[in-house]
């Protein structure tokens, strides 16, 4: 028996130290494992759901990000959203394409030990660029909305813009930076994790990127106060980022579909009130004069 429990004493130890050094790793930006950018496309394309809105192109476009559990009904919704405001939407799927919707491996994700907003934004810079040789899209002024890990993965790209290294996981910059960042337009983000794995408030956003931040009053997986402080230092760096809170609601009220353990309800009207919002920024978003990408 007491075998046993040292046994025991010990594996919890291994697994306590791995988790630690995993964490610390990820919080430095370090992936061992490498794509180029051409192998994180061919990879990345073949879940994407890209969908055009009526009408001749082409059309202006949309990428959205989903939260850390996957892609969900709340990612449709958004898209239609997007879509009725007449661009064209491509929902980056950065989990299934991996595998990581097996098994519920998408945990890993949301315990910050797997595929962490500084690694996934070289998807979204991927995307990016990718969008200009899709037919009927025009990729200036490229509309970016992320949910909850999704949010934190585009505020991590935005930052990551102004450094020279691409994110992590990728052994290069799918185009130069300023040409990526020239292609950004409106950015939203709903209930974002802000927390000390990320990385997003080290840098300024490029310029004249705008952005529309929504949280949750009464978040229960993320911190509203830290995200209201990140925002602080970004736009004390010159950053265009409106923060807004919508009260009574917690994480992840735009999305029905969910774990059967998880405690987060749908509520309907905080997600009509959010897209009444988001459609207010849109149609009052202003984009930059065109630049060359």
């Amino acid at each position: 028996m007491k075998r046993w429990a040292v046994r025991t004493a010990l594996l919890l130890l291994v697994l306590v130290t791995v988790l630690v050094l995993n964490t610390a790793r990820n919080a430095m930006g370090w992936q061992p494992l490498v794509d180029t950018p051409q192998q994180r496309r061919a990879v990345l394309s073949s879940g994407w759901r890209i969908a055009q809105p009526p009408g001749p192109g082409p059309h202006r476009a949309a990428i959205l990000l989903s939260g850390c559990d996957g892609v969900h009904d709340n990612m449709e919704w958004w898209a239609a959203r997007l879509r009725a405001q007449g661009r064209a939407t491509l929902i980056l799927d950065s989990h299934g394409p991996r595998g990581i919707d097996r098994a519920q491996s998408w945990r890993a994700v949301c315990a910050g030990q797997l595929l962490t907003g500084s690694e996934r934004a070289g998807d979204l810079a991927t995307a990016l660029v990718a969008l200009r040789e899709m037919p009927g899209i025009d990729a200036h002024d490229v509309a970016i909305l992320g949910t909850s890990h999704g949010a934190w993965t585009a505020m991590e790209l935005m930052a990551a813009l102004a450094r020279p290294e691409p994110p992590p996981g990728l052994s290069a910059w799918p185009a130069p930076p300023a040409n990526i960042a020239a292609q950004v337009g409106p950015v939203i983000l709903l209930y974002p994790y802000c927390g000390l794995l990320s990385r997003a408030g080290g840098s300024a956003w490029p310029m004249p990127a705008r952005g529309l931040m929504l949280l949750a009053q009464n978040d229960s997986i993320t911190s509203p106060q830290d995200c209201r402080a990140m925002a602080q230092g970004l736009r004390d760096k010159g950053a265009a980022l409106r923060v807004l809170t919508l009260p009574g609601t917690d994480h992840g009220f735009d999305q029905q579909e969910r774990s059967a353990l998880s405690p987060l309800q749908f509520d309907a009207r905080s997600r009509d009130r959010a897209g009444m919002l988001v459609d207010d920024f849109l149609t009052g978003f202003a984009s930059a004069p065109r630049l060359g990408i």
